[in-house]
């Protein structure tokens, strides 16, 4: 069948009706992920004008509907007739893409939102929208339905001359987010707290009014991104007490970056541009990551701290252990993308290289035991990276012909093409017997580990690659870790861990997922690690056989066929106890099982980053608040996962 492709077939698409049309163009998704978008969208136009030095404080309210309110005491948006579009400004900057004051012209000097399509974007993903100005002693109204302008900017009241702002209420369109429209309370808080921690002096105050007691957050950091530092290294033990701090201006970029060591064994460093996370980094990283590298080395030979003959410390072995923020303010960033995750202006690097150059040198000649203390843990972790250099060998695959590069426990799949395959990661020898039985040769491989893998985050590199298990899940996936790491040599499009439904199976998965976060965490990012969910009981009655996944399931199960003395209930104490069929039908056929992505929001890196650390670390106390401030989240311990 022929279809007629000619003139008339050629869609305009006028005003906001694009963004409707094609939602993910402009907020990436429209998940979850990208329903919080959108009061960021509306936080970030705030954080501008706090950024250009008129507000100092914002409030953000869900509300009893799901809506969202969000007042700063900002300049408030103007009001006059834009003379270009013959419309009120305010109108303009909600209902036309690509306008606002950010474009030059000196309504911003430094500006996150870049592309200048946020408020306009939230006005047509929305159901309705509503924006009150306060300035000149009056008060505006106008109201949106669906990104169209229900009435003209309309004056409803007096205000005092002095006061000044912008209150915009929006509520989000179920017809666009049809995965869900609930808010939750603590995604945006962690956004709302990093914010607070990039602008110095601002306050930023969220409220829940969704239930009866209203729950509120508020975040003001007086220290900026010092105290930025200090909560992440919250649950870690730093290695001197204080926090280096550095700032200048160095060819129109703004530059603060604020660094400290501490005793584990992982890089946490964050970098922005105009509040704006980067977490591909950019030209400001690399300018950072150069100055670090020479300011230390030469320090080093110059204290006698390295002798002659003796290589200099690499970047790696400096940045053990610490944890930084580089936040840059530049006037016309260039990023890759809408998405904004890498900087590419070159004056950045220049200018933080220089800052912290001139700045850490002077730190360092004032403070030598700190210095001292720095390079010390830095030559040990040389000394280490040259012993996993040669362990690292042991788990390179040196071309697909040589399987016997691959690990002895490993049950292969026949499939070479990486996205038909699939590898289940599974706790113990029985377990592992028992899958090799269940599995689709074709697609599906098996690696059994022993027992719990070490623990990545008390380990340094040396010692990880010495690890046995570790090894054979370097060697089975075939990217290689942290510096080696080279996504293309992927040999399955699904890592799946599969482990037991009770609290060890638990542990073992969270230690694999530390693992991956820490070495590849790329994997997780572009949607390869999956947790494997298998049935907690087994119900059999008059030869028919279900499998329930949660005590409620099983609740369900036994309303429809009956609660007598004809059922037979099994509870699953680990992935033993089942056979090659039972397995196969529960858990590992692509049909019938349930598998669960593992996912994680860059946009809260830094949190992630702070929660594996809390969790999995050495410092106790940390563990202890985060496991009372959560356990009411755990409703039974058969559903942990």
């Amino acid at each position: 069948m022929s279809v007629e492709y000619g003139a008339d077939q050629i869609q305009i698409l006028e005003g906001l009706e694009a963004v409707r049309k094609r939602p993910g163009m402009y907020i990436g998704t429209t998940s979850s992920r990208g329903l919080h978008h959108l009061v960021y969208e509306i936080v970030d136009n705030a954080v501008d004008e706090a950024l250009a030095g008129f507000c100092d404080q914002i409030d953000v309210f869900i509300n009893p509907d799901n809506s969202v309110t969000v007042i700063d005491n900002g300049r408030g948006i103007p009001v006059g007739i834009n003379h270009k579009a013959g419309i009120p400004a305010v109108e303009v900057v909600f209902t036309v893409l690509h306008a606002g004051g950010k474009f030059g012209g000196g309504g911003y000097k430094v500006s996150g939102g870049l592309h200048g399509v946020g408020a306009s974007v939230v006005n047509a993903l929305s159901d309705w929208l509503e924006v009150e100005i306060s300035l000149d002693g009056k008060v505006y109204e106008q109201r949106y339905e669906r990104g169209h302008v229900c009435y003209p900017l309309r004056e409803i009241g007096v205000c005092d001359p002095e006061k000044t702002g912008t209150k915009v209420t929006f509520k989000p369109d179920a017809t666009i987010f049809t995965e869900t429209t609930e808010f939750e309370f603590d995604v945006l808080q962690t956004r709302l707290r990093e914010m607070a921690f990039l602008t110095k002096g601002l306050r930023i105050t969220l409220e829940d009014d969704r239930e009866e007691e209203p729950r509120i957050k508020s975040y003001h950091y007086e220290g900026g991104i010092r105290e930025f530092v200090t909560y992440l290294n919250g649950s870690k033990v730093p290695l001197y007490d204080k926090v280096l701090y550095f700032e200048g201006s160095r060819n129109g970029v703004y530059v603060e970056v604020a660094m400290q060591h501490n005793d584990s064994y992982n890089e946490s460093v964050f970098s922005f541009v105009n509040n704006i996370n980067t977490p591909e980094g950019g030209t400001h990283l690399i300018g950072f990551r150069n100055a670090l590298t020479k300011t230390f080395n030469d320090y080093a030979r110059g204290n006698k701290l390295l002798k002659e003959n003796e290589p200099n410390l690499s970047g790696e072995d400096i940045r053990e252990g610490l944890t930084s923020i580089i936040s840059v303010k530049i006037e016309d960033p260039q990023f890759e993308g809408q998405t904004k995750q890498k900087l590419g202006n070159s004056e950045a690097r220049g200018a933080v290289d220089s800052v912290v150059s001139e700045q850490l040198t002077y730190f360092l000649e004032q403070n030598p035991a700190i210095a001292k203390a720095i390079l010390e843990k830095s030559i040990l972790a040389q000394r280490a990276r040259e012993a996993a250099r040669k362990a690292r060998d042991l788990t390179r695959r040196k071309t697909a012909l040589e399987n016997t590069t691959l690990p002895g426990k490993l049950a292969d799949c026949s499939d070479k093409d990486p996205r038909n395959c699939e590898i289940y990661i599974v706790e113990g020898d029985s377990a592992g017997g028992s899958a090799k039985k269940a599995r689709s040769r074709a697609t599906q491989a098996i690696l059994p580990l022993r027992g719990k893998i070490l623990n990545v985050e008390k380990a340094r590199l040396d010692k990880i690659f010495s690890n046995a298990e570790i090894r054979a899940m370097i060697t089975a996936i075939g990217t290689g870790i942290h510096d080696d790491f080279d996504i293309t040599k992927l040999r399955y499009h699904k890592i799946v861990i599969m482990t037991d439904a009770d609290v060890d199976g638990a542990h073992i998965a969270t230690l694999m997922l530390t693992f991956i976060y820490r070495f590849m965490p790329e994997l997780i990012k572009q949607g390869y690690v999956y947790l494997a969910k298998p049935p907690l009981y087994k119900l059999e009655k008059n030869k028919k056989i279900w499998y329930a996944y949660s005590e409620e399931e099983l609740t369900a199960i036994l309303e429809e066929v009956g609660r007598d003395q004809n059922n037979k209930i099994q509870r699953y104490k680990g992935l033993g106890e089942m056979d090659a069929e039972q397995l196969w039908e529960t858990t590992m056929d692509p049909e019938r099982r349930i598998l669960m992505r593992v996912s994680m929001n860059e946009e809260e890196e830094s949190e992630v980053d702070l929660t594996f650390t809390t969790l999995m670390g050495d410092q106790v106390e940390p563990r202890r608040r985060f496991i009372e401030e959560n356990a009411k989240f755990v409703k039974n311990m058969d559903n942990w996962a």
